[in-house]
């Protein structure tokens, strides 16, 4: 009997030791471990690795696989270009909430929250918040995203397995480049068609990032009045590239960024901007009072794109070292008013093309 009572006692400690085991792996780890190779080569690509496998706590929602493959098709992308998006860590730290939130709590925490929705802020730093409710098949975070399983724990945290990637609200992937946004819009035309004929439709597809100050057909029109040229002639000019590339700056520069008497050197050989603010708005279509040497006003700003950022001028910037060709070529006022039908025609055709291949996806 007594050796009965000892073997029944140790049976138990070894059940009670394997109930109560803690666990070894931290977050990352455990992630490997349970197969989440997508959203492991995602933290790891947005160097977040470091940071999910400190102290903690962190609650994470993991998506799966799958959920990952439908964000790709949705958005008709590899899972290379997504991995390179520069806004890749803020859509990770969307899944990420400081300490550690178990299933339990949330389930009591949407019983006690009026209207059964309850809201909890994530590592984003944005102030953005995820939203917790009981559906039919369970507990979905924003109104989509089905909890599928729930408290794998890790050593500095605990996992939540999720049906679908999350995407902060107002807040798009957007895999354009900054020529992209250019063609997305008729107004800009004229600058599509120069940067073609530029040779520069390559450079600014490229890896970047960019900052584009970007001028409106009206700009590049007022322009031609002033120096009293065609379009053709214009887009004839061997310096055109000059005058392109000085309305470009390298790295992403926001409205944020912008303050009184900032200079900047743009691609034209380090030919610098500057910038004002007026004392109050003025003028422009958003009354911004936002202005490049002076005179040319910024209109719109922040029109992010995968490799850069553009923002909208009123003029078209003339940088110190473009000389106009002399002689000009001459064209007869016919053909001009052909060459400008043709430019807007072209400008047309690719926006239409470029709406067709848009790739993005709005939260």
């Amino acid at each position: 009997m007594k050796k009965f009572i000892a073997l029944f006692i140790s049976l138990m400690l070894i059940a009670m030791t394997s109930v109560v085991a803690l666990p070894e792996d931290d977050i990352v780890d455990t992630a490997i471990g349970a197969g989440f190779d997508t959203l492991v080569a995602a933290v790891q690509a947005a160097a977040l690795e470091e940071t999910l496998r400190g102290e903690g706590p962190f609650t994470v929602f993991a998506p799966t696989e799958q959920a990952f493959a439908d964000l790709l098709a949705a958005l008709d992308v590899t899972a290379e270009e997504l991995l390179a998006h520069p806004r890749l860590k803020e859509v990770l730290l969307y899944h990420v909430v400081p300490g550690q939130v178990e299933a339990a709590d949330v389930q009591d925490a949407i019983s006690a929250a009026p209207g059964g929705v309850f809201k909890t802020t994530t590592a984003l730093g944005l102030g953005e918040e995820l939203s917790f409710e009981f559906g039919d098949d369970g507990i979905v975070i924003n109104g989509s995203a089905l909890i599928t399983g729930t408290d794998v724990f890790a050593t500095n945290g605990v996992i939540h397995i999720i049906d679908a990637v999350l995407v902060p609200e107002a807040f798009f992937i957007e895999f354009d480049t900054v020529v992209d946004i250019a063609l997305s819009s008729d107004d800009f035309s004229i600058l599509v068609a120069a940067l073609q004929t530029a040779g520069l439709v390559e450079t600014l597809q490229g890896a970047g990032p960019f900052t584009v100050f970007a001028p409106t057909n009206d700009a590049f029109l007022a322009l031609l009045d002033a120096l009293d040229l065609t379009a053709e002639e214009l887009l004839g000019q061997s310096e055109l590239a000059k005058v392109l590339l000085y309305h470009v700056l390298s790295g992403k520069v926001f409205s944020g960024d912008v303050t009184n008497g900032l200079t900047a050197p743009t691609l034209n050989d380090g030919l610098l901007l500057t910038f004002s603010l007026a004392s109050e708005p003025v003028g422009g279509l958003a009354g911004l009072g936002v202005f490049i040497n002076e005179t040319t006003e910024i209109t719109a700003v922040d029109i992010e794109a995968l490799n850069g950022v553009v923002h909208v001028i009123d003029r078209v910037l003339i940088p110190s070292n473009f000389t106009l060709d002399d002689p000009i070529p001459q064209t007869n006022d016919d053909n001009s008013i052909i060459w400008m039908g043709l430019l807007l025609i072209l400008g047309s055709a690719l926006v239409i093309i470029s709406r067709s291949l848009n790739k993005k996806v709005t939260a």
